[in-house]
């Protein structure tokens, strides 16, 4: 199986060109043509070059296999890789721009209680070209139907756990942000992590994106409820590691808050988060929970969403709630995941 050309970083598309004993005059040409407009090539590569390029490089993104669109605009594809085995990728529109959704596993061995994803199972890994295929397939249609519209910022809280394959997500966001390849800023990308402390043990050298946990629960024991891991990674841990990420001066940490009725929105609540979050450059980011099939979680009504949050807010902690999109098509905040994969039994890991 030949390796994705959208795996490549710009400095591996020069050295392939110094190993190929061709000109450097042509690389601006090479990534803009791969990137850009393909026609870029047939006027700057030479017949022989191209050829190199096909030969050692899959040229084609994935296949786009379903597209959704909900009521409010958000859009849902389901990509499918060249093993056969798919993820979901969703385009969120917001006020000024759109932003990618993106997964980085298929499936997730997290099994966290409150997420879709975690009844499907966990397959294996996405590879960095993968991921960053998924971006392109979701701009590429931006482009087609909202030319207006600038280049969409990325979250990476699709299917998995971004720092359970931490190595092919940081290259993907290398590639990401290139300037030369696709050129998004690293302030216009958030990391999402359950707190896979191993993963969170190796970010200090990560690129300086922002970063989100998902928290839902101050307590120990709670939060051990709604994500499993939690009884191995102690939140204790968890929090430690993140007081030691480098952030910007304007950047914060974003701890994300499902909102689960009758569960963790009580005043004993509002004060344990407050204790937690002393002395964090933390913002509080409140998720109404999201049904889906099968769940046991309730989504609170308005009245109590609200109360919660000011509640939140008279104790200065810093406060957004995050509005609902996608869920009638299965595309919101935990609700991504591909029936038939839940089906596949021998799918095999990486």
């Amino acid at each position: 199986m030949k390796r994705s050309a959208y795996s490549l970083t710009s400095s591996e598309w020069k050295e392939n060109l110094l190993n190929w004993e061709e000109s450097s005059h042509v690389y601006p040409f090479l990534l803009d043509g791969l990137y850009k407009d393909r026609g870029i090539w047939d006027k700057h590569l030479s017949k022989n070059l191209k050829s190199k390029i096909e030969i050692n490089y899959e040229l084609e993104l994935p296949t786009l296999v379903n597209l959704q669109k909900s009521q409010d605009g958000t859009t849902k594809f389901l990509v499918r890789f060249s093993d056969g085995l798919e993820v979901e990728t969703v385009l969120i529109p917001f006020h000024k721009r759109y932003t990618v959704c993106l997964s980085s596993q298929v499936g997730c061995a997290m099994n966290c209680s409150f997420c879709y994803t975690g009844t499907q199972g966990f397959k294996r890994n996405l590879t960095s070209g993968e991921i960053v295929s998924q971006y392109l397939l979701a701009r590429n249609w931006l482009k087609v139907h909202d030319l207006s519209s600038p280049q969409p910022s990325i979250v990476f809280m699709g299917q998995g756990e971004p720092l359970h394959n931490l190595d092919e997500v940081k290259k993907a966001i290398l590639i990401l942000n290139d300037s030369k390849l696709i050129g998004v800023g690293i302030r216009q990308m958030t990391l999402s992590t359950a707190g896979y402390l191993p993963g969170l043990q190796r970010i200090k050298d990560f690129p300086q994106v922002n970063f989100a946990l998902s928290l839902h629960s101050p307590f120990q024991n709670e939060r051990s409820k709604l994500i499993p891991i939690n009884e191995n990674y102690h939140l204790e841990d968890v929090m430690r590691a993140l007081k030691d990420i480098p952030l910007l001066p304007r950047q914060f940490i974003t701890f994300e808050y499902l909102l689960i009725k009758n569960f963790n929105m009580t005043d004993e609540h509002v004060e344990g988060l407050t204790h937690l979050l002393n002395g964090q450059k933390a913002i509080i980011n409140l998720i109404p929970f999201n049904p889906f099939p099968n769940s046991t979680w309730e989504r609170p009504d308005e009245t109590e969403i609200e109360n919660f949050k000011d509640k939140l807010v008279k104790n200065k902690l810093r406060v957004m709630l995050r509005r609902t999109k996608g869920s009638d098509i299965l595309a919101a905040c935990g609700q991504l995941k591909v029936e038939k994969l839940a089906r596949t039994k021998n799918a095999g890991s990486r």
